[in-house]
């Protein structure tokens, strides 16, 4: 199996409102959990490949909020959430919600496996209110700019 193939991006559905996310990093647990807690790589990394991300506000401790500002040729849209628990460096609880649409939250859940090759399996479980919702978020697009995002997180673990 190629490295391309082993750190393939798997979005699926799962039972009625949640969806699954899968990526293999070519990177140790901890620089994998660091990239999604430091206000200084998240613009690095998160967000489509033509985008620029803002880290508006990010106070990451349970109860904390965070908020990302997207820039594209479409315009600017944001993203924000707040922290629910945080066990570094195996698991990150946060809410998401995407500013254009306020009011359709989403609980994720992030796990941060490590392999004990040097790589870490993140598996995030999205939970949404209703099926609308879930599958409102996955007709979005999102697998497209998770993808890219990851592409961007591999590069930066590199």
């Amino acid at each position: 199996m190629t490295n391309q193939q082993a750190n393939e991006l798997s979005v699926s559905a799962q039972g009625d409102r949640e969806v699954r996310i899968e990526r293999v990093f070519d990177a140790p647990r901890e620089r994998v959990f660091q990239a999604f807690v430091d206000p200084e790589l998240i613009p690095r990394w998160w967000g489509r490949r033509e985008d620029t991300t803002t880290v508006d506000e990010m106070d990451v401790r349970v109860g904390g909020r965070w908020r990302f500002i997207t820039a594209s040729c479409d315009g600017m849209t944001a993203f924000r959430g707040e922290y629910r628990a945080i066990d570094e460096p195996e698991r990150l609880e946060q809410t998401f919600e995407w500013e254009g649409l306020p009011g359709h939250i989403a609980v994720e859940t992030a796990t941060f496996e490590d392999l004990g090759d040097g790589r870490t399996k993140l598996t995030t479980i999205s939970r949404f209110d209703t099926t609308e919702d879930r599958d409102g978020m996955l007709a979005s697009g999102m697998e497209i700019g998770l993808g890219e995002s990851y592409e961007r997180l591999d590069a930066l673990l590199a």
